[in-house]
Order: structure tokens, then C-alpha cells, then sequence
């Protein structure tokens, strides 16, 4: 499952990154952040408008907004 369709609560753990379906600048700002393979996240928060965008996402104790197309490039599988 792609970390854009994680229900909102449940934990889990990046097992893979598209880093290829990323611009090169976005790539390095997420693994900044610590969105990799490995890291533990959970949804925090879906946007309201069309498309559901932002979505925050919590990444240890920081909460991190993501846009949904960076979120689909992350595989993710429940812990």
C-alpha cells in the first residue's frame, strides 16, 4: 500500500521509495525529513479540498505536510 491511502492512526514503516517519480529538489527536502525506507509515520491529518491535499503526516514526534503525489511514491506496510 502507497502511504496516500494509509487510513488516518494506523502506523507503519516505509519499506520503499519511488525516488524516481521525484523531483530531484523534493527527493532531498523528504529524505531531509526523514522520510525513507525504515522510518515509522502515521497519517495525522487529510486537506479538505479536491484531492485531499495536504496530508500530515507524523514522522517520530515531528508532523510533516505532504503533498498526496509524494506521499503515492512512498510504499509503506502497517506496524
Amino acid at each position: 500500500m502507497t502511504l496516500d491511502l494509509l487510513p488516518l492512526g494506523q502506523n507503519a514503516r516505509i519499506i520503499a521509495v519511488a525516488w524516481d517519480q521525484l523531483v530531484d529538489e523534493e527527493a532531498q527536502r523528504l529524505r531531509a525529513l526523514g522520510l525513507d525506507a525504515g522510518a515509522k509515520v502515521s497519517v495525522a491529518h487529510r486537506g479538505v479540498f479536491a484531492g485531499s491535499d495536504p496530508l500530515a503526516i507524523t514522522v517520530g514526534r515531528m508532523t510533516v505536510a505532504l503533498r498526496r503525489v509524494h506521499a503515492r511514491a512512498m510504499t509503506v506496510e502497517p506496524a
